[in-house]
């Protein structure tokens, strides 16, 4: 039986560039943020590219010469990162971990032989299905003859681990009913949000950051912040722009993200939007983007991914604003009855609903509010940490 500690040496695995601000990289921050303030040393180890975090030990791998600013995305590319990160991952023989924590699949496959080699718990960070992000971010082709194998990789990393943590109840739900893992292994640990930094009295100084961006005063801003993908539905919110400020001229969206961000002003321009979109670009996180969010009325989350988490929402939650978003299983979750609903790639729905808040000021300030409650009461990190410490002792224990 191991010493039972009330502080643990982890080895957390980022098989990304780490930290960029979106998706992953928050849950990343967040969990290792709070597991040092718990008391717990935490060194991430993460691919060669990223920004380095104030108060994180962040170890990274050698550079790949022949791509050399890999950030965002599946690519064949990925193979060379992570044997490279396995390697790293292998280099801390001489202060053994007493837990691995790997985040995402990748993760599982550099950690797995170390936690063998060195006779450790492995701890999997599940945030989605692997083959469908393939799929969503077209590397991978449902149909083709490479997607039973990358499935049957899936499957096979999914039961390595000894303890899984999703970043929902769904993705719980599809460990258990796709991948038949063992529901014992299974702790459900959603993002959360930290609501003193991601507050509503940000708003009260939002009108200044609106005149330097051009935004204009009496314009209703619906906002996005997050990856600019398709699978992430950013053309499609630019179609329903279109017929919203079609219907309502005095409506402004602020989009906040990156890459592709000269494809999607293109595209806007393409709809007649020049006039009523404002692309601002990588928004840093945490510092910037509270501070952006505040210039909206209404946020939006028209991601089409029915197995990934969807963090940004609890942002928007916490900031008590509105939001609609397509009809996925971990919108319901995280917003339960105060979200707005579209189905999933209804373009003249979403459009429909976001005109609807337009147009009725209080329901949508009383929905921001039932939400940003909802937000303080269930998506705490501090509660995260306690729950992710827990399972640690129940490994070592």
């Amino acid at each position: 039986m191991r010493e039972n500690k009330s502080s643990y040496n982890v080895l957390m695995i980022a098989p990304t560039s780490f930290f960029a601000s979106y998706g992953c990289h928050v849950r990343i921050l967040e969990e290792a943020r709070v597991l040092v303030k718990m008391g717990h040393e935490v060194t991430i180890v993460t691919y060669h590219n990223g920004q380095d975090v104030e108060g994180l030990r962040i170890e990274r791998t050698l550079p790949v010469p022949w791509r050399k600013g890999y950030e965002v995305g599946s690519s064949r590319h990925k193979v060379a990162f992570d044997l490279l990160l396995a390697a790293k991952c292998a280099s801390f023989t001489r202060r053994r971990p007493d837990i691995i924590h790997a985040h995402l699949h990748e993760g599982v496959f550099a950690g797995y032989p170390m936690s063998l080699l060195w006779d450790v718990p492995l701890v999997f960070d599940f945030q989605g299905s692997m083959t469908s992000e393939m799929v969503d971010h077209h590397f991978l082709n449902p149909e083709g003859w490479l997607f039973k194998p990358w499935l049957r990789l899936e499957k096979t990393l999914n039961r390595l681990p000894h303890a899984i943590l999703t970043s929902s109840l769904h993705a719980a739900q599809l460990l258990q009913d796709q991948f038949h893992v063992d529901t014992s292994l299974i702790t459900p640990i959603p993002d959360c949000v930290n609501a003193d930094v991601f507050s509503p009295t940000l708003r009260q100084s939002a009108r200044v950051l609106k005149m330097q961006w051009g935004i204009p005063a009496e314009r209703q801003v619906v906002a996005y912040l997050g990856l600019l993908a398709e699978y992430q539905g950013t053309g499609l919110l630019l179609e329903a722009a279109k017929q919203v400020v079609r219907a309502r001229p005095k409506t402004h969206f602020l989009i906040m993200g990156y890459p592709g961000v000269e494809r999607y002003r293109m595209q806007a321009h393409g709809l007649g939007l020049d006039d009523y979109v404002t692309f601002t670009g990588r928004v840093p996180y945490p510092e910037g983007a509270p501070r952006f969010l505040a210039m909206g009325d209404i946020a939006v989350a028209p991601k089409l991914s029915a197995t990934e988490g969807s963090g940004k929402l609890l942002n928007y939650m916490s900031m008590a604003m509105p939001v609609v978003a397509f009809d996925t299983p971990v919108s319901r979750e995280y917003m339960g009855e105060h979200g707005v609903y579209a189905p999933p790639g209804d373009v003249a729905a979403f459009a429909e609903a976001l005109i609807a808040l337009l147009d009725d000021p209080q329901r949508a300030a009383s929905l921001g509010q039932q939400l940003r409650q909802r937000a303080v009461d269930r998506y705490s990190w501090d509660w995260a940490g306690g729950q992710i410490t827990n399972i640690y002792q129940g490994l070592l224990s």
